[in-house]
C-alpha cells in the first residue's frame, strides 16, 4: 500500500494553480494573492495626530516652571489640509488622523489641559493652557512608520484575510490580481442512493456525501457543480461525466465505487476516454482511493463511506484545491494534544475522531464514540481528527498526538 505522503504527492504533482483574474477588492475576501503587493505610497501618507488634542512646539512647554499659556491659532479636523505654521507660543486644536502642521513637533491631549470640551461643534478657544513638558514626537505618527514607497507588504500566494483588505483599501488597491477560484464537479454513485427528500424504502439510502462534500469544496473556496447521482449504468456515468466536460471544471471528484468491484461503469467509462489508477492508501478510515483523468480532466475517487469520503477529502483532495487556487505551499496545520485514553489502532496512518476538553491550558483529546467508517454522528461530534502515525498500534493516555482541529 502507497503511505499517505506518497499518495499526496503523486496526486499533487498533475496540478497547479488556475488563471489569473483582476477582481474588485470587495470580492476579494479568501481569494488567493497572484501578484506581490507593492506600496504605492508611505503610511501614514503624512505626519498626523494620534490624539484629539493640542498640536504644539515641544520647546514652548519647557520654558515656565508651573503652567504654560499658548495662543490657539488654527483649527484643524481630520480630511483638512492645514495652511498654519506655528510660531513662538502657538498651538493648533488638532483631531485624531488629523494632519500636523508646519512648525509643530508634538501633541497635547485635551485631557491635560484646560480645555476638555469633546461635543460636537464645540468652537476652539482662544488660547489653552497645561502643565507639564511634553516631549518632541509625542503623540505624533510619522509619515511612513508603517512602511515606505516600494515595500512588498502582501506577498503572491497569500490567502487574503479581512485585515488584508483594508490594507489593500488603505492603499488604494480598487482592484486586485488573484487566482481564478477552481471549479469542481462532485458526483455521488450507486443505486442504492436517494435524493434527501426521496422517501427511504428497502436497501435505499439517503445521498449525505454529495452535501457534506460539496459544503467541503465551499469551505476550501472553490466553486461546485452538483452533477448528482450516477446510477450504476453505463449511460448514467456518461451522461453526468459529460456535464462536467461541458463546464470545463478543474477537477471531478467521485465518492462511492472505489472499493473492488464495485466501481466498474465509472471504471470503465473513465478508461474508456482517459485513464484511471486505483491505490491502496495505508490509512484508516478510506483505504481505497482512486486517481486519473477523463478526457484530459482530473479526477478523484473518494470512497462511499461518509466518514471515509470526509476524510479523504481532507487528506487528498483539501490540498488539492489549495494548490489550484494559488496556495502554492500551502500545509495543513496541526496542533498537539494529549489523549485522555489508551488508543488503539491496527498499524495504519490513522484519523480519529475526538473531542477535545480543556485541563489547566492542556488540551485533552478523547475518541466521539466507535470509528466505524459510516457513524457520521462521531464526526458531527467531534473537534479534531488525531493523527495515529502508521505502525503505531497503540497510544497510551497521557502521550501527545498531532491533531487537525475541524
Amino acid at each position: 500500500m502507497l503511505s499517505v505522503t506518497e499518495a499526496r504527492e503523486r496526486i499533487l504533482s498533475h496540478f497547479h494553480a488556475t488563471a489569473e483574474e483582476n477582481v474588485p477588492l470587495i470580492e476579494c475576501a479568501n481569494r488567493v494573492l497572484a501578484a506581490d503587493i507593492i506600496a504605492a505610497h508611505d503610511l501614514p501618507l503624512f505626519d498626523n495626530s494620534s490624539m484629539d488634542g493640542f498640536a504644539i512646539r515641544a520647546i514652548d512647554s519647557a520654558t515656565a516652571a508651573s503652567s504654560v499659556t499658548l495662543s490657539v491659532v488654527a483649527d484643524i479636523p481630520a480630511g483638512s489640509a492645514p495652511t498654519v505654521t506655528l510660531a513662538q507660543g502657538q498651538a493648533a486644536r488638532i483631531m485624531t488622523g488629523a494632519q500636523i502642521p508646519k512648525g509643530a513637533d508634538a501633541v497635547i491631549p485635551v485631557e491635560d489641559t484646560d480645555f476638555n470640551d469633546r461635543s460636537a461643534n464645540t468652537i476652539a478657544p482662544q488660547t489653552v493652557s497645561f502643565t507639564r513638558e511634553v516631549k518632541v514626537g509625542e503623540n505624533i505618527r510619522p509619515r511612513g512608520t508603517d512602511l515606505h514607497t516600494g515595500e512588498v507588504v502582501l506577498q503572491k500566494g497569500r490567502k487574503l484575510k479581512p485585515q488584508d483588505l483594508g490594507l489593500l483599501a488603505m492603499l488604494g488597491f480598487g482592484h486586485v490580481q488573484v487566482y481564478k477560484k477552481p471549479r469542481i464537479a462532485l458526483l455521488s454513485s450507486g443505486d442504492e442512493l436517494l435524493e434527501v427528500d426521496a422517501p427511504l424504502t428497502t436497501g435505499k439510502i439517503h445521498d449525505s456525501n454529495s452535501y457534506a462534500l460539496a459544503s467541503l469544496i465551499e469551505n476550501a473556496e472553490a466553486d461546485v457543480l452538483r452533477l448528482g447521482v450516477a446510477k450504476d449504468t453505463r449511460e448514467s456515468v456518461e451522461g453526468l461525466l459529460q456535464k462536467a466536460i461541458h463546464e470545463q471544471v478543474d477537477l471531478i471528484i467521485s465518492s462511492a465505487g472505489v472499493s473492488v468491484g464495485a466501481f466498474d461503469f465509472v471504471k470503465e467509462v473513465i478508461e474508456s476516454k482517459g485513464k484511471l489508477d486505483f491505490w491502496r492508501v495505508n490509512m484508516r478510515p478510506g483505504k481505497p482511493l482512486a486517481f486519473g483523468e477523463y478526457r484530459g480532466i482530473p479526477f478523484i475517487g473518494l470512497p462511499g463511506n461518509p466518514v471515509s469520503a470526509f476524510v479523504g477529502f481532507e487528506v487528498f483532495v483539501r490540498p488539492v484545491l489549495e494548490r489550484l487556487g494559488g496556495q502554492l505551499d500551502g500545509i495543513r496545520l496541526t496542533v498537539k494534544v494529549r489523549c485522555g485514553e489508551d488508543i488503539e489502532s491496527d498499524g495504519r496512518e490513522s484519523y480519529l475522531r475526538a473531542k477535545i476538553r480543556n485541563e489547566n491550558g492542556i488540551p485533552i483529546a478523547t475518541l466521539t464514540g466507535h470509528q466505524g467508517s459510516g457513524n457520521l454522528l462521531s464526526l458531527v461530534q467531534a473537534d479534531a481528527l488525531l493523527i495515529i502515525p502508521a505502525g503505531v498500534k497503540c497510544v497510551p493516555v497521557g502521550q501527545e498526538v498531532d491533531a487537525i482541529l475541524l
